[in-house]
């Protein structure tokens, strides 16, 4: 048997990344990564299913893929080919949604677009309990595992178009929140390969300036939301000003304005409801 060291030091150098290599290598042995140190030697059958691994990831596909689960603030959720990876940058719109659900009374109402992997619900749900929540999303592959991922809460989880979703919670939300597509298809050779070839393209463009779905975003938050309720969607970096547009255009909101990232770039738009509903 091989060392665990000589095992990590091999595939560290093979990806360039000593945290992917654990993590690869924790994934395979069935352990936490921060037990590994106690494996002491890595079984033959473990070591051959590691290299394995190792090689689709030099190869390209996503860690988490390979691992089956993704890490979102403080949950971790299933994820598979088909449906998106959630990101770090997610977390900070998540976290300012958070802050709007503080001061809105106990049971406060939730509706999350696109909901891809349910993550963003799930974590809320986890941070925030108590929320009458709701969630949509169009893709069945991503539907499916966003129910293994909302079991056990009390999301109200459906599969189907955000654009005529929950009429019969119009005028009466708190909050809207969604991750849409938004890479303009123009940038298609621009997406990192990895990306492009592995993640689902429903959920990663939207037309030719990538501002079709946000489009619709507006016009459901602004239906779903009651006056003085809060609505938050991630964008491309480039969009920052052109979805605070979207927003004013759609002509229900007020004080629009947007959000720096943890790369402090440009990452989502905010708005609130007007107190008029028939705008």
């Amino acid at each position: 048997m091989t060392g665990v060291g000589a095992v990590l030091a091999s595939a560290s150098a093979r990806l360039g990344s000593p945290a992917e290599a654990r993590t690869l290598l924790a994934h395979a042995a069935g352990v936490e990564p921060s037990r590994l140190i106690l494996l002491g030697a890595v079984e033959p059958s473990v070591e051959a299913d590691f290299a394995r691994l190792v090689e689709r990831r030099a190869a390209g596909e996503p860690l988490q893929y390979l691992t089956g689960v993704a890490w979102f603030r403080t949950i971790s959720v299933q994820v598979a080919p088909g449906v998106f990876i959630p990101r770090p940058e997610t977390e900070v719109m998540v976290g300012w949604a958070l802050e709007q659900l503080a001061g809105r009374g106990p049971q406060p109402i939730v509706v999350e677009l696109c909901a891809g992997s349910g993550a963003i619900s799930a974590a809320i749900a986890a941070e925030h309990p108590g929320c009458r929540q709701y969630a949509v999303e169009l893709s069945e592959d991503a539907y499916r595992m966003a129910q293994t991922n909302l079991a056990g809460t009390e999301v109200d989880l459906r599969l189907g178009d955000m654009a005529d979703a929950f009429p019969e919670l119009d005028g009466q939300v708190d909050l809207v929140i969604a991750n849409p597509p938004y890479i303009p298809l123009q940038m298609w050779e621009h997406v990192a390969a990895e990306v492009r070839a592995h993640e689902p393209e429903i959920a990663l463009f939207s037309g030719l300036d990538g501002l079709d779905a946000l489009r619709v975003v507006a016009k459901v938050a602004g239906r779903l939301l009651r006056p003085g309720g809060a609505v938050c969607a991630e964008h491309a970096e480039v969009q920052g000003q052109a979805v605070q547009e979207v927003f004013v255009e759609a002509g229900s909101f007020v004080r629009v304005g947007d959000h720096r990232d943890l790369n402090d770039r440009p990452r989502f738009v905010t708005a609130i409801r007007a107190g008029n509903l028939a705008g």
